[in-house]
């Protein structure tokens, strides 16, 4: 019987998991920079939107509002912007600077190009 239990406590502790929401940035910024994050309902997204030549707004969104017509009416003050949902946890974050990856590329492959002569 204590079997049984334990089977069911792991099982229902597995699915309280599945149904979570997720986590987002939300912040309205110039740099891509953004480090405050909030809790989104269960149905929602991560957004992040660009506006050209200006800010980038990252924040939750209800998955349908995910749409040019619908961010449009959002966000009526922008005028010509791209963006982008996704729906897992601070999946909105600034894209990475591929100078600076490839530069730390570079660098590891010399480190291990070095250690494997000496």
């Amino acid at each position: 019987m204590k079997v049984f239990m334990g089977v069911g406590v792991v099982f229902g502790l597995t699915l309280l998991g599945l149904g979570s929401a997720i986590k987002c940035y939300k912040c309205k910024d110039y740099t891509g920079s953004c480090s405050k994050t909030q809790d989104c309902r269960f149905e929602d997204a991560c957004l992040s939107l660009y506006e050209r030549g200006g800010s980038t707004y990252r924040q939750c969104i209800k998955y349908s509002d995910c749409d040019q017509s619908m961010l449009a009416q959002m966000f009526p003050h922008v005028s010509s912007f791209r963006y982008s949902c996704c729906m897992s946890d601070l999946c909105n974050s600034a894209p990475v600077n591929m100078a600076k990856s490839s530069v730390l590329g570079l660098l590891a492959s010399l480190a291990v190009f070095w250690w494997c002569v000496l």
